[in-house]
């Protein structure tokens, strides 16, 4: 049985990143929902952002900005806002851990370019879901520290009490 955890301290598991990493360009990065996905700076624009996916096993892809419009860049190819969410994810988690949830073998594609070489063709999907958890994560960085629960997470169970 495990000791019950300190006053003040969460019971969740966190990851920590593989390197510390710079959030200008790519914001928000997470493997969820059965994609590695994200939101990308525009290169050209301060005011646009852009939210890319790589779909697990599959390898299609998409990149539109945050209101849907595609992006200029997928010509046949993924645009550079998906080899950024792919560098800034093995950054965040390592290589060989985006690799496996993607459903490749490192083994195979030994790293980030060769990843982004490999994937399959563009696929349109709504991005508004991941620009929702973007803007979601963002609000949490407003609020003031506190060792007290957060009532938007107080349907989590208490330690121990379910068994």
């Amino acid at each position: 049985m495990n000791p019950p955890p300190r006053a003040g301290r969460s019971t969740a598991r966190v990851v920590p990143p593989v390197r510390s990493r710079k959030l200008a360009k790519v914001p928000f990065v997470e493997p969820a929902d059965g994609r590695l996905q994200g939101v990308v700076s525009s290169g050209s624009d301060v005011e646009r952002v852009y939210v890319s996916s790589i779909v697990a096993g599959t390898l299609t892809y998409h990149c539109s900005t945050n209101n849907n419009r595609p992006c200029g860049g997928l010509r046949g190819s993924p645009c550079n806002h998906l080899r950024l969410l792919i560098d800034e994810a093995t950054v965040q988690y390592g290589y060989e851990r985006i690799a496996r949830y993607l459903g490749v073998d490192p083994l195979d594609v030994p790293g980030p370019l060769e990843l982004g070489r490999s994937l399959s063709h563009h696929e349109p999907s709504a991005g508004a879901g991941v620009f929702s958890r973007f803007l979601r994560h963002l609000a949490y960085l407003e609020l003031p520290g506190t060792a007290e629960p957060l009532p938007e997470l107080a349907w989590f169970p208490a330690y121990g009490a379910v068994r």
